[in-house]
């Protein structure tokens, strides 16, 4: 497949976004002090919500239809599960890699941590391990938003929003034990935009490799593996989070709504 230019741009700079919305949860944890959990609850719903709706219902079904014309309709169908669940594989060996000293997604308040009597070597650690794990996890879900923009923006948009939202508690995970730490937010806010730098690093690996080989065959392969990597995640990470701040039931309207807007889109933009 060739993309011109302005395609290869565009997918860049939606996955440049997705991975900087850390900075937001940065800027938000010092200008909030207290993370409105009830909010966070509803975005993470929402952002689950988009992520098991697009990969179910759209992406997974593109992959298919891809695998299914190149192959035919039972071993295309075949191929296109097999990926699914390596893509599932893939992110939760890579979850497995992290450090599960600290929770990346889940978010801390800047007066929690205040009001704590922490040495500043373990505040610092624990802000380090979360930048780790955001750095690495973040690594697949730019490839991920970059080839599914090259293919089809609309759907690299909606992929996009949702792993912003997501990456926002990350950044309010990885500036507030930093900064109480060095009492800088200038290097809080520098550790979490810089972790947020792997995704679009992603983006550039997935190009560089990727691109030469972008067929028929290896587009319906990946997709299919994208949509494993994005259930994952929802189910995973972004479910559990939303549900532990202690609004189930706002987590669940936020996972509707996501499903909702998500299919709108879909319908509207088809």
């Amino acid at each position: 497949m060739v993309f011109t230019a302005n395609e290869v741009l565009f997918a860049f700079s939606l996955t440049l976004i997705a991975g900087l919305s850390t900075g937001v949860g940065s800027a938000l944890a010092f200008f909030t002090k207290q993370t409105n959990k009830k909010f966070l609850s509803v975005v993470l719903g929402f952002s689950a919500g988009v992520m098991i709706y697009v990969s179910l219902v759209e992406i997974f079904a593109e992959a298919r239809i891809s695998l299914e014309g190149i192959y035919g309709a039972q071993k295309g169908y075949l191929y296109t599960t097999i990926a699914f669940f390596i893509g599932v594989f893939v992110i939760a060996i890579i979850d497995k890699m992290i450090p599960s000293v600290e929770n990346p997604h889940e978010a801390r308040d800047v007066s929690e941590i205040e009001n704590k009597d922490n040495e500043e070597s373990e505040l610092m650690r624990m802000g380090l391990f979360s930048a780790l794990a955001i750095a690495i996890h973040n690594f697949p879900e730019g490839i991920a938003t970059f080839v599914a923009a090259l293919q089809n923006p609309t759907l690299g948009i909606s992929i996009a929003i949702a792993i912003a939202i997501h990456n926002i508690p990350e950044g309010i995970a990885v500036s507030v034990p930093v900064y109480f730490a060095t009492n800088s937010k200038k290097k809080a806010f520098k550790l979490s935009f810089i972790s947020g730098l792997s995704e679009p690093a992603g983006a550039i690996l997935g190009y560089l490799i990727l691109i030469p080989f972008l067929n028929g065959a290896m587009f319906g392969i990946i997709f299919a593996g994208v949509a494993g990597i994005m259930v994952y995640i929802a189910l995973d990470e972004l479910l559990p989070t939303a549900h532990k701040y202690g609004h189930n039931h706002e987590a669940i309207y936020g996972l509707v709504l996501g499903m909702m807007v998500m299919a709108s889109s879909l319908i509207l933009f088809a």
